[in-house]
């Protein structure tokens, strides 16, 4: 497939994160489908490699239909990226792809960017339609959603219930995913309630993120990824930055979405 010799209306964006692998299909600037599916699942089902190429049967997941596939550009962005390409695809870097969904759902054009996903977080500065500059903590999964995770499991709540809890947080001070379970643990045993336990939690990964984001001092942030879905993390950010917090209607699918919008000729915008 000559990718560059494309004139299609149809667009797929592919995020192969480092949990879940998300796909979008656009038709022109129209959203048409949205997918996700659990990376390793999928990788086993419907990928192989072959040198230095990923090859993905996207047309055995019935996620696209062949004439989709045939006709449409594919572009891919995600854990990975570095190490493998996806065959018949272009190749983009995940702040690029989460940038260009954030512009292409909220339409806003000044803003700073956080993408909390599984097990990395992202800060952007967007000036005018432009990536600016960006940080991000892939070392760690203390500040991702990961994290989230490994405590509601603590806690035996679910992340639901987890992310209904903001006021009294209980205070945690461990920067490390590990001696925060223990910490966490610390506080089960001196009775506080799970309310605010679950509180302290959400608190934790959003002081964990503020030093990242008075990087880029901004009016507003846009909030993507899975942890977007947090009601909890959305109060407390607000409360703690005292910003604007914008989540876009698809915060999880935000890299695919930027993805397939970056097919559409983005940089031409810019």
């Amino acid at each position: 497939m000559k990718l560059e010799t494309r004139n299609s209306k149809l667009h797929i964006g592919i995020d192969l994160g480092s949990r879940t692998a998300k796909f979008a299909l656009l038709e022109g600037e129209n959203v048409v489908r949205l997918a996700a599916h659990d990376t390793i699942t999928f990788y086993k089902r419907y990928g192989r490699v072959e040198g230095d190429d990923l090859i993905l049967d996207l047309a055995a997941s019935s996620l696209f239909s062949e004439t989709e596939i045939e006709h449409a550009q594919i572009t891919v962005t995600g854990y990975g990226r570095n190490t493998l390409n996806l065959r018949g695809a272009k190749v983009i870097s995940e702040i690029r792809a989460h940038v260009a969904g954030a512009l292409f759902q909220t339409g806003l054009r000044d803003f700073t960017l956080l993408d909390l996903g599984g097990q990395d977080s992202k800060v952007a500065q967007v000036r005018g339609g432009r990536l600016a500059d960006f940080v991000m903590n892939d070392k760690c999964a203390a500040s991702s959603g990961r994290y989230l995770e490994n405590m509601a499991s603590i806690l035996e709540v679910s992340l639901e219930e987890l992310s209904s809890h903001w006021e009294e947080p209980v205070r945690l001070d461990a920067t490390c995913g590990i001696f925060g379970e223990s910490e966490l643990i610390g506080q089960i045993l001196r009775g506080h309630p799970m309310a605010n336990l679950c509180a302290g939690v959400n608190m934790t990964l959003v002081k964990r993120v503020l030093p990242m984001l008075k990087r880029f001092p901004s009016d507003r942030i846009v909030l993507t990824g899975g942890v977007a879905r947090n009601n909890a993390m959305v109060r407390l950010l607000r409360k703690e930055t005292r910003q604007e917090i914008v989540v876009p209607n698809e915060p999880q699918h935000n890299g695919a979405i930027g993805c397939a919008f970056w097919g559409l000729g983005l940089e031409a915008r810019e």
